[in-house]
Formats: C-alpha cells, structure tokens, sequence
C-alpha cells in the first residue's frame, strides 16, 4: 500500500519546485487509474452536477450526494491526497453549519481535507472549519457556484481593480488557514504575481503555467465531455469517441449473432443435460 500524501509533503513540493498534479475525479474506478498513474491530488468538485448527472451549472449538487461520490474516490485513493468540494449553500448560511458539513465530508466521506469558493466573503468559514482541525482549500477566480454574479463563464481579473481584489482575497485566505489556493480562469501572469506573494500552493485551472501546481477535470482530460472543451483543457485522449465505437460495434456483433459465441457460453455434463431434456420434453 501507498503511503498518503501529506500537506507537509504537498508543501515541501512547492519549497523544491516540483510542480504539483491535481485532478477533479468523481468515481471509484476512475480514481484508482488515477491514483495507480501518480497525480498528487484528487478533487471530487461540484461539477459532477454537470459531468455526473447532466445538469447545465454545479448548483443542484448537494452535500448528500457529493458525499456519495467523495466516499467512492476516498476508497480508491490509496495515495493521492483527495479533497472535497463543499456545494452551494453548503457553508454560506452560517458558520455552524459549514464545521457541520466540512466535518460530514472528513467523517462520512474520509476525505483530507476540502475546499470552498470565495474570498473576503467566505473568510468567517474558512477560520471556522480550520479551527475544527480541517484541512480547507481555497478557490478564487472562476467560482462556479456564482457564475449568475460574476456574469458567465469567463477569465477573471481583467481589471486592475479585479486583480487587486483577487490578490486581496488570496493573501486573507492564506490568513485565515487555507493550506492552499486554487485559481480558476485568471490571467496567467496575475496568477503568477499572486503565487509570488504567497506562501501556500497555488494551483492553476485554466490560471497559466506560473502555479505551483495545475488541475484538469478528468472528463476534459480524456474526452468524455463533449458539451464544450474549455480553452485551457488538453484532451489527452478521445475516450467518448473510443466508447462509441465500442457500444456500435456491441450493438453490430448482436445484430449479426457474431456475439455472444460459444466461447461466451457455459456447459454442463452430458448426463446433467441428459436428465434435464427428458424431463423438459415431459412438461
């Protein structure tokens, strides 16, 4: 068995300039490739809302389900330092309730750590969850869960004044506790100033080469979601292609009794088939 990987260790690929490898993951099987393949981190995001289960935006995802999904991953990972991604409404309402549900992902789950959207805004939550003993990544840039605020899916931080307030956001997040940050569809040199003024690890989604880490979604990454291909995605194989052929060819062998064959099929001894013929004709 593998040993985890730690937030020391996490860190300490930072400090030695070893790029670190994340993906957003949501299944058992996909997660043991993953894990078997080397990648440091595994997210389970929200965005099985879309990936998952067909919804248009990551909203519908709740916490019961995402811990359906967290705890499939975290039985997988025998490595790979797996996250949960706390869902809309999750942590907003109250500090209370966000300890609550960061704490169901770690119990329930057996998740290390999570993480969450926000900056300035989400700062009682993250000190609260940090202070219960849990790990919280954090998330600026693109937030999906406030996509109708922020105006749609587009690169964040385009203004000075955006800019200024992502690395705001950051810098009291690091405060707060965050053991690291992910920055979502920000311009690739802004990521990279921010990275500069901070000590925790930073790790890019569509945020450029300048991070100390970089994240894909697994579905981008191997051609399964096909809605749209994000700029910043690099498809590393077309396996939605791969399946489709497979499932006509499935469906060609069935129409031409190519399959199953005899080599498919199971017998029994002469005499079992003997006794059981006499009887079938009597009946």
């Amino acid at each position: 068995m593998s040993t985890k990987l730690t937030i020391p260790e996490l860190q300490a690929k930072v400090e030695a300039e070893e790029p670190i490898s994340m993906i957003t993951c949501y299944d058992y099987p996909s997660a043991r490739i993953i894990d078997e393949a080397g990648v440091d981190i595994v997210l389970v995001g929200d965005s099985l809302a879309m990936t998952m289960l067909g919804y248009p935006n990551t909203l519908p995802a709740t916490m019961d389900i995402m811990i359906v999904f967290a705890r499939a991953v975290a039985r997988a990972c025998q490595r790979a330092f797996v996250i949960g991604d706390m869902p809309y409404m999750s942590y907003q309402v109250s500090v209370p309730e966000a300890i609550r549900n960061a704490g169901r992902f770690m119990a329930e789950a057996g998740v290390d750590a999570v993480k969450l959207e926000g900056g300035l805004t989400a700062i009682a939550a993250v000190e609260g969850i940090v202070g219960a003993g849990i790990p919280v990544m954090g998330h600026l840039g693109l937030t999906p869960q406030s996509m109708s605020a922020i105006g749609g899916y587009k690169v964040q931080g385009r203004t000075t004044d955006a800019a200024i307030a992502l690395l705001d956001d950051a810098l009291a997040l690091e405060e707060a506790g965050c053991f690291a940050i992910l920055l979502e569809l920000i311009p690739a040199r802004v990521a990279e100033i921010m990275r500069e003024k901070l000590s925790i690890p930073t790790i890019s989604i569509g945020s450029g080469p300048g991070c100390d880490g970089h994240c894909q979604i697994y579905h981008d990454a191997i051609g399964m979601f096909e809605a749209f291909t994000p700029r910043h995605a690099k498809r590393y194989v077309e396996m939605g292609t791969l399946l489709r052929e497979a499932m006509k060819q499935f469906v060609a062998d069935i129409k031409e009794h190519r399959y199953p064959g005899e080599e498919h099929s199971f017998k029994v001894p002469n005499d079992v088939l003997r006794a059981f013929l006499d009887y079938a004709q009597g009946r």
